[in-house]
């Protein structure tokens, strides 16, 4: 049994993708990352004129980016400690894991799941940070 969830939360995917689809017992998240919902806005990003990054507050992101997740999970009818495996994408390795450790450590009190960081060149939209989600949730047999 799959299907697929799209949160009324999260921001909209920026390709042909669900916010989530569900296999099973296991729920599997698509990357996302802090943009607002209806907007193009991202939260703690600074762009010119052109689109480019003037300047950005890393730990509005990673928090925003967090609490997307976190919309997509409970649309999804899970909830937070069901995650069970979490991608960290950053663009800036360097200058923002502490920080994402940090704000991840805040999120992530109980619960711990399994996690990996990479460093990636670019995302798709101009963020810092895209979280992939596992999470599993045994369904009710009625």
């Amino acid at each position: 049994m799959t299907e697929t969830v799209i949160s009324d939360r999260a921001p909209e995917p920026v390709g042909p993708y669900p916010h989530a689809r569900r296999a099973g017992d296991f729920l599997f998240l698509s990357g996302i990352g802090p943009r607002t919902r209806g907007s193009k806005e991202i939260p703690g990003v600074m762009l010119d004129s052109a689109g480019t990054i003037k300047s950005y507050d890393f730990e509005i992101q990673c928090r925003s980016a967090l609490n997307n997740v976190r919309a997509i999970i409970e649309d999804a009818g899970a909830k937070w400690d069901d995650i069970v495996d979490v991608t960290v994408f950053l663009t800036n390795m360097r200058d923002d894991f502490q920080v994402m450790n940090r704000v991840y450590g805040e999120y992530f009190k109980s619960n711990r799941p399994t996690r990996t960081t990479v460093e990636v060149t670019a995302l798709p939209t101009p963020i810092a940070i895209e979280l992939k989600a596992v999470a599993y949730q045994p369904l009710r047999k009625s």
